[in-house]
């Protein structure tokens, strides 16, 4: 439930007439597409630090994507980016067929609002610690339309699907780690929103508490068509999503489709390498390709004399 910037007041006529054109097309998910995404930011001492190198991406309207990867890879990051909640230093995100990263910020406040849910990594940073949890459920939904929310599941029927409803209205601070990181997915999906965006959203959680929250994420794809972003560094929640996207020194270095693993060639013909040949092959060994005249190229390293093989 990313909250900040939103708006709820009239915006003038053009807006107004884009957000008639949001609103017709609420229904079924939303498709991403990066194109040349880089992203920098700046240290405490004034540094420049290049987050994400030249991202190309596309995720299909209704798809399950898991992110994967090391810490500083570019994950959280990227899905800041996708959510409008940051703007990348240069490349271009579209969100169906609008350009996200030039949207005007009131344009882009009524999309976060009510077409893309976010929920931050940390279950605090979604919730309203001081109200119970009904209402960070009501306030998750301030900004849809009267008929939106008589549509949404009752929050009786949401807190019940993630094991919370006998904490109905008790208030957020005094709940345990688990059963705020179970509302916090309960406000996101709330809205029934076009693409959900969700940072280690099973991170320090118990399998039981693991297993609701990753049943809410899917039961909301099979419902609503809802494309789905998560971000994790847990194998087995990955191995829950038909696609996986490994990020590695703030590129895509590799996708997983149907239990296969394929490494993704980037910007100048970068390759990364598997992770466990990467260990094996340390930087500057020699490598040979070959083509085996049946469409497959055959990858050989020097012999460890450092002769070609």
């Amino acid at each position: 439930m990313y909250v900040e910037g939103r708006c709820f007041t009239g915006e003038g006529e053009n807006v107004r007439g884009r957000a008639a054109t949001v609103e017709e097309t609420r229904t079924g998910g939303l498709g991403i597409r990066c194109e040349g995404v880089v992203h920098l930011y700046k240290t405490f001492g004034g540094h420049d630090v290049v987050a994400l190198r030249g991202v190309d991406l596309t995720i299909r309207p209704g798809e399950r994507v898991a992110f994967l990867g090391p810490s500083g890879s570019g994950k959280s990051t990227l899905l800041a980016l996708l959510g409008g909640i940051q703007r990348p230093s240069a490349g271009k995100i579209f969100l169906g067929d609008e350009e996200v990263s030039r949207m005007g910020e009131r344009y882009l406040a009524r999309i976060r609002s009510r077409q893309v849910s976010t929920m931050l990594q940390g279950a605090t940073r979604n919730l309203l610690p001081y109200a119970t949890a009904r209402q960070n459920i009501a306030f998750a939904r301030l900004s849809l339309s009267s008929s939106d929310r008589d549509e949404a599941l009752a929050d009786t029927e949401l807190l019940d699907r993630v094991g919370l409803t006998e904490q109905a209205d008790q208030v957020v601070s005094t709940m345990s780690g688990g059963q705020r990181q179970r509302l916090a997915l309960a406000c996101a999906v709330s809205t029934a929103p076009r693409l959900l965006l969700a940072d280690e959203p099973t991170s320090q959680l118990s399998h039981a508490d693991r297993d609701h929250v990753l049943h809410l994420i899917h039961s909301l794809g099979d419902d609503f068509g809802t494309t789905i972003v998560v971000v994790t560094h847990q194998p087995e929640v990955a191995a829950t999503f038909p696609r996986t996207v490994t990020m590695k020194g703030g590129r895509v270095g590799a996708e997983g489709h149907g239990g296969s693993e394929y490494a993704v060639v980037g910007e100048d013909g970068v390759l990364h390498l598997p992770g466990h040949i990467a260990a094996e092959w340390p930087p500057g060994t020699l490598v040979r390709f070959e083509d085996d005249e049946q469409g497959r190229i055959i990858v050989t390293r020097a012999s460890s004399e450092g002769s070609a093989p």
